[in-house]
Protein backbone atom coordinates (compact mmCIF):
# COMPACT_ATOMS: atom_id res chain seq x y z
CA UNK A 1 0.00 0.00 0.00
CA UNK A 2 1.21 3.47 -0.89
CA UNK A 3 1.69 5.75 2.09
CA UNK A 4 -0.47 8.89 2.05
CA UNK A 5 1.44 10.87 4.70
CA UNK A 6 5.16 10.96 5.47
CA UNK A 7 6.75 11.68 8.85
CA UNK A 8 6.80 15.46 8.34
CA UNK A 9 3.10 15.47 7.34
CA UNK A 10 2.22 13.40 10.43
CA UNK A 11 4.07 15.82 12.72
CA UNK A 12 2.31 18.79 11.07
CA UNK A 13 -1.05 17.04 11.51
CA UNK A 14 -0.41 16.51 15.23
CA UNK A 15 0.66 20.15 15.67
CA UNK A 16 -2.52 21.34 13.95
CA UNK A 17 -5.14 18.87 15.23
CA UNK A 18 -3.74 17.68 18.60
CA UNK A 19 -1.60 20.43 20.09
CA UNK A 20 -2.06 18.85 23.54
CA UNK A 21 0.39 16.06 22.57
CA UNK A 22 2.59 18.06 20.21
CA UNK A 23 6.17 17.94 21.37
CA UNK A 24 5.62 14.82 23.48
CA UNK A 25 5.67 12.22 20.69
CA UNK A 26 8.01 11.88 17.76
CA UNK A 27 7.53 9.57 14.79
CA UNK A 28 10.87 7.81 14.38
CA UNK A 29 10.21 5.33 11.58
CA UNK A 30 7.53 4.74 8.97
CA UNK A 31 7.45 1.58 6.86
CA UNK A 32 5.07 -0.49 4.75
CA UNK A 33 4.27 -2.60 7.85
CA UNK A 34 3.76 0.10 10.45
CA UNK A 35 5.19 3.00 12.38
CA UNK A 36 7.42 3.62 15.39
CA UNK A 37 7.14 6.61 17.69
CA UNK A 38 8.89 7.64 20.86
CA UNK A 39 7.72 9.48 23.95
CA UNK A 40 10.19 11.55 25.90
CA UNK A 41 9.01 10.88 29.44
CA UNK A 42 8.79 13.77 31.86
CA UNK A 43 7.42 14.17 35.37
CA UNK A 44 3.83 14.61 34.14
CA UNK A 45 3.92 11.02 32.82
CA UNK A 46 4.93 9.43 36.12
CA UNK A 47 2.88 7.79 38.81
CA UNK A 48 3.88 7.33 42.45
CA UNK A 49 7.08 5.32 42.61
CA UNK A 50 8.57 7.09 39.59
CA UNK A 51 7.36 4.72 36.89
CA UNK A 52 5.45 5.69 33.76
CA UNK A 53 1.69 5.59 34.34
CA UNK A 54 -0.72 3.26 32.55
CA UNK A 55 -2.71 6.17 31.06
CA UNK A 56 0.53 7.52 29.55
CA UNK A 57 1.28 4.15 27.94
CA UNK A 58 -2.30 3.96 26.64
CA UNK A 59 -1.92 7.45 25.14
CA UNK A 60 1.33 6.46 23.45
CA UNK A 61 -0.22 3.31 21.95
CA UNK A 62 -3.40 5.10 20.89
CA UNK A 63 -1.71 8.06 19.21
CA UNK A 64 0.91 5.84 17.53
CA UNK A 65 -1.78 3.52 16.12
CA UNK A 66 -3.76 6.56 14.97
CA UNK A 67 -0.73 7.95 13.14
CA UNK A 68 0.06 4.57 11.56
CA UNK A 69 -3.47 4.46 10.16
CA UNK A 70 -3.40 8.08 8.97
CA UNK A 71 -0.10 7.47 7.21
CA UNK A 72 -2.07 5.04 5.02
CA UNK A 73 -5.43 6.78 4.60
CA UNK A 74 -4.44 10.44 4.79
CA UNK A 75 -5.41 13.17 7.29
CA UNK A 76 -8.78 11.81 8.45
CA UNK A 77 -9.13 13.52 11.82
CA UNK A 78 -12.37 11.72 12.70
CA UNK A 79 -10.96 8.16 12.65
CA UNK A 80 -11.59 6.96 16.22
CA UNK A 81 -10.66 4.14 18.58
CA UNK A 82 -13.47 1.60 18.88
CA UNK A 83 -11.71 -1.11 20.88
CA UNK A 84 -8.54 -1.65 22.87
CA UNK A 85 -7.18 -4.62 24.79
CA UNK A 86 -4.01 -3.65 26.64
CA UNK A 87 -1.61 -5.74 28.69
CA UNK A 88 0.84 -4.07 31.06
CA UNK A 89 3.57 -6.72 31.28
CA UNK A 90 6.55 -5.12 33.03
CA UNK A 91 7.40 -1.99 34.94
CA UNK A 92 9.07 0.57 32.64
CA UNK A 93 12.48 1.82 33.70
CA UNK A 94 12.07 4.86 35.94
CA UNK A 95 11.99 8.10 33.96
CA UNK A 96 13.20 6.53 30.70
CA UNK A 97 11.76 7.29 27.28
CA UNK A 98 9.31 4.85 25.69
CA UNK A 99 9.13 3.58 22.11
CA UNK A 100 5.97 2.21 20.53
CA UNK A 101 6.15 -0.08 17.50
CA UNK A 102 2.87 -0.51 15.62
CA UNK A 103 2.03 -3.09 12.97
CA UNK A 104 -1.02 -2.49 10.83
CA UNK A 105 -2.65 -5.93 10.70
CA UNK A 106 -5.75 -5.07 8.64
CA UNK A 107 -6.81 -1.90 6.92
CA UNK A 108 -10.32 -1.98 5.50
CA UNK A 109 -12.71 0.73 4.32
CA UNK A 110 -14.39 1.12 7.71
CA UNK A 111 -12.11 -0.60 10.26
CA UNK A 112 -8.40 -0.87 10.93
CA UNK A 113 -6.79 -3.37 13.32
CA UNK A 114 -3.30 -2.78 14.71
CA UNK A 115 -0.94 -4.29 17.25
CA UNK A 116 1.33 -2.07 19.37
CA UNK A 117 4.33 -3.02 21.49
CA UNK A 118 5.75 -0.50 23.95
CA UNK A 119 9.40 -0.68 24.98
CA UNK A 120 11.22 1.19 27.74
CA UNK A 121 14.71 2.50 27.02
CA UNK A 122 17.27 0.07 28.40
CA UNK A 123 14.91 -2.94 28.49
CA UNK A 124 14.85 -5.54 25.70
CA UNK A 125 11.42 -7.01 26.45
CA UNK A 126 8.24 -4.99 25.84
CA UNK A 127 6.61 -3.36 28.86
CA UNK A 128 3.10 -3.25 27.36
CA UNK A 129 1.11 -4.53 24.42
CA UNK A 130 -2.11 -3.20 22.91
CA UNK A 131 -4.41 -4.53 20.23
CA UNK A 132 -6.51 -1.67 18.87
CA UNK A 133 -9.36 -1.28 16.40
CA UNK A 134 -10.19 2.04 14.78
CA UNK A 135 -13.33 3.06 12.93
CA UNK A 136 -12.66 4.94 9.71
CA UNK A 137 -15.41 7.36 8.67
CA UNK A 138 -16.77 7.15 5.11
CA UNK A 139 -14.64 9.18 2.72
CA UNK A 140 -16.27 11.78 0.51
CA UNK A 141 -14.71 12.25 -2.91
Amino acid sequence: MKLQMDIDALHAFVRREFPQVDGQLRVENLSKDGLEASLLVNESHLRPGGTVSGPTMFMLADVTVYLAILSRIGPVALAVTTNCAMDFMRKPAAGQSLRCAVRVLKLGRSLAVCDALIFSKGQAAPVARANMTYAIPPQRD
